[in-house]
């Protein structure tokens, strides 16, 4: 600042005064200035400690974090997240606990959720594909001539040469349903869904029903027990049309819930089994053609029937409702044509021939493929479950075992003191063979033992009939072996394989109820089994054990 015009200009004094006050006020501004500086550096300094402090903690964090283990890992991300990727803040933000969405918040909840179901959008049209391409002529009704022979039964008038493939489909239907006497159960997909719908329920019911009580909770065995068989006699399978005469076969459809009766009388019978009525669907005569043996196909479909005196035997087709006579079979040289057995895999049919010859035909031709002989006369055949292999019983007591595929005798054994073979059966697991004799006596082998030895040791020899041992059969579990002769009343056993014992309750003891039992059979889960007679009537009772038909 310049002095006013006119006013004396300081001397040396005074500026020298001036200087020496503005350089006190510097140190005096410096000295308060680092007095400053030393109040704040220790704050700095533990400030950068605390920083170093918690880097290192966080450094032995993620160190600890790298070494836990997998499950601990997913646990910690179950409930913290992606815990290795986050910051502590976000961590503690979490474990505090849900906060208010913002505004922004929210708008990308519900952009998130709009993807969301945009996603299963597009899923679903992926699921949904379109055909690659449509072809016209599927669309457009295909009609069928009626008018060839395999479709000329199906007409009811002749106004319909020509029918859509929906009404041919419809009429198949209805001749199968009348056929069967109605839709079998495991053909009616509504009533099997409500079934299934309502055991469901029930089994939950009876889940309830446990939670609320206590006891002891250890259920049976499922296998069948020894001693008394749980059964119910049931009324005649043939109810509604007993035979005028003997019945000589008896058998249980392969897959429905259908019985086959057979017998003297010339006639053939089905019946539906429910154990209550037990309604005839269709019987089929046979003029002057007394039957001997009649069997189902493997699938159900046919039934061969062999006469008492004749050469020919019958096929009934019981799809097309039509009787085939198989007149002759070129190569088989037989007065008569009587025993015979149908492989289980379908594709053969044995012919038991006299002087010991066996015909194997095939089941699709009926025509002959090879012809086998055994010494002697034979009795009885039976295909094993494979069909690989066939037993055959002589007359004198041999048994011969043929091997299907090259017809050559692969082993041949004597049955234990049998003077006189009558019967064989080879059980639904291939594990035992049993033979029954003339004396009554009938011998369970093992297959192990009777490929191997020529004179084997029955596992157990059955002598509770005292009269030739005419019909063998095994259940389809392989647990009850039924043996019977037709030479006396009441001859019937029923003998517990696992054990060798015999039922004591069957036959019911002082009670004439079976007669003279011509043929047997158990249903295809041995819920049933029957009995044919000498009075015309197919005996029926239930196996309480098993619980499926």
């Amino acid at each position: 600042m310049r002095p006013a015009a006119g006013a004396p200009r300081p001397g040396p004094a005074a500026a020298q005064r001036r200087r020496r006050k503005e350089a006190a006020a510097k140190m005096k501004k410096a000295k308060k200035t680092n007095k400053i500086v030393k109040q704040l550096r220790p704050r700095a300094e533990a400030a950068e400690e605390a920083a170093a402090g918690e880097a290192a903690r966080r450094a032995r964090h993620l160190k600890a974090l790298s070494r836990t283990s997998g499950a601990e890992r997913e646990l910690e991300e179950l409930v913290f997240g992606d815990s290795l990727n986050v910051e502590e803040g976000e961590l503690l933000q979490r474990l505090a606990g849900p906060q208010r969405l913002s505004a922004a918040g929210r708008e990308s909840l519900q952009r998130g959720s709009s993807d969301s179901e945009a996603e299963n959008e597009a899923k679903g049209k992926l699921l949904s594909k379109k055909p690659a391409w449509v072809d016209e002529d599927d669309e457009a009704e295909e009609n069928v001539d009626m008018t060839h022979r395999y479709r000329k039964d199906f007409m009811k008038s002749d106004a319909e040469k020509i029918l859509t493939k929906k009404k041919l489909k419809r009429r198949l239907e209805e001749q199968f349903q009348r056929a069967m006497g109605g839709v079998p159960a495991w053909a009616d997909l509504e009533n099997r869904k409500k079934s299934k719908t309502t055991a469901s329920d029930s089994d939950s019911d009876e889940d309830d029903d446990l939670l609320c009580r206590t006891g002891n909770f250890i259920s049976n065995s499922e296998s069948l027990p020894r001693g008394i068989l749980k059964m119910r006699t049931c009324l005649p399978a043939n109810q509604e049309r007993f035979a005028d005469g003997k019945l000589v076969t008896v058998q249980f459809h392969p897959s429905a819930q259908v019985v086959m009766t057979a017998g003297h009388d010339r006639s053939v019978s089905l019946f539906q089994v429910d154990g209550i009525r037990n309604p005839r669907i269709q019987s089929i005569y046979l003029e002057s053609f007394p039957i001997y043996k009649a069997c189902f196909s493997v699938d159900g479909e046919q039934v061969i029937a062999t006469g008492t005196h004749h050469k020919m035997f019958f096929v009934y087709d019981m799809m097309s409702g039509s009787i085939i006579p198989i007149q002759k079979v070129r190569g088989v040289e037989e007065r008569f044509l009587r025993n015979f057995e149908v492989s289980p895999d379908g594709s053969f049919m044995l012919l038991t021939g006299t002087s010991g010859y066996l015909h194997l035909l095939s089941m699709k031709t009926k025509e002959l493929i090879s012809t086998m002989k055994v010494n002697g006369r034979c009795t009885a055949s039976a295909f094993t479950p494979d069909s690989s292999k066939i037993y055959s019983y002589s007359k004198e007591g041999e048994v011969f075992i043929w091997d299907v595929r090259s017809r050559k005798c692969l082993h041949k054994f004597e049955d234990e003191g049998s003077l006189e073979g009558k019967c064989i059966a080879v059980s639904k697991n291939n594990q035992y063979v049993a033979c029954g004799s003339a004396s009554g006596v009938v011998n369970l082998y093992t297959t192990d033992v009777c490929l191997k030895e020529n004179h084997p040791k029955p596992v157990k020899a059955i002598m509770n009939l005292v009269t030739s041992a005419t019909c063998v059969t095994f259940n389809p579990t392989t647990e009850i072996l039924a043996v019977a002769s037709r030479e006396t009343d009441e001859a019937v056993k029923l003998v517990h394989i696992p054990s060798y014992t015999v039922f004591s309750n069957f036959p019911v003891f002082r009670r004439k109820q079976i007669y003279l039992a011509q043929s047997m059979d158990f249903s295809p889960r041995s819920g049933f089994f029957s009995v044919a007679n000498n009075k015309g009537k197919a005996l029926l009772f239930r196996l309480k054990h098993y619980s499926d038909f």
